[in-house]
């Protein structure tokens, strides 16, 4: 499958993760300060927050940062006032990127964010140029590997998931962004339990690049990621996972 998940997935397997560790920390923080700003602090009432704060979990992120980013983002204690921000470019070959940003100074932000891109083989587009490319979904992921496709395909469009796609190594539930935690939520109640479930940008129409401008994409998203304010990164093509050695 396309985009960030599995992207993402590689970079961590490819060991880059405890060196990153102090800035996805940050960035993590900065996720669920913006979750509480826009729907408030109740992870039961608020689905995105409920992602946010689950993926802190998974990263080991420590409860009383947790708990300080929400308060943040619901004004019981002072923090940076986040302006989420969402820009589009492209890379070599013309392929579309979306990247999600978090930021107090949105100037700076898309300055760094332009000169990243021109320095790397892109160049940032207008709004709409390449969004028209991706859908914004819900999305649960489950190895391939000792999972019953059949079964959990079932499972998930008796909780309401909207589709269930595969690829070699992975099964892909889509859900609507509303319908996400009641999704996860039936799958765990028969039994499917995953690590990866989160909003993202799913590419529903895919470029067919060259070896060479993937190699050169590659190189642009670990740039861009290096960006304080950029929180994710997705992309409208897939990637092997061979290349990664070769960036």
């Amino acid at each position: 499958m396309a985009g960030h998940s599995k992207w993402k997935n590689i970079r961590i397997r490819k060991g880059k993760q405890d060196a990153l560790r102090g800035n996805l920390f940050t960035k993590l923080s900065r996720e669920i300060t913006v979750a509480a700003k826009s729907g408030g602090g109740d992870i039961a009432m608020n689905p995105r927050l409920r992602v946010a704060v689950d993926k802190a979990k998974e990263a080991s992120m420590p409860k009383d940062n947790i708990d300080r980013a929400i308060k943040k983002g619901t004004g019981e204690i002072e923090g940076v006032n986040y302006e989420e921000l969402v820009y589009e470019g492209t890379g070599p070959g013309g392929i579309g990127i979306i990247l999600q940003c978090y930021s107090e100074n949105r100037n700076r932000t898309v300055g760094e964010v332009r000169s990243t891109f021109n320095k790397n083989g892109g160049a940032m587009a207008d709004n709409g140029a390449v969004s028209w490319q991706f859908k914004y979904i819900g999305q649960i992921q489950f190895p391939k590997e000792g999972t019953d496709e059949d079964e959990i395909t079932l499972a998930a469009l008796e909780a309401g998931a909207e589709d269930v796609m595969s690829d070699e190594d992975t099964i892909t539930i889509v859900t609507a962004m509303s319908d996400l935690h009641k999704v996860n939520e039936g799958l765990r109640n028969g039994g499917y339990d995953s690590k990866e479930v989160g909003l993202t940008y799913l590419a529903t129409n895919k470029a067919d690049p060259s070896r060479e401008d993937l190699l050169k994409l590659i190189r642009l998203l670990d740039a861009l990621e290096e960006l304080d304010d950029v929180q994710e990164t997705f992309v409208n093509v897939d990637i092997p996972e061979e290349l990664f050695e070769e960036a």
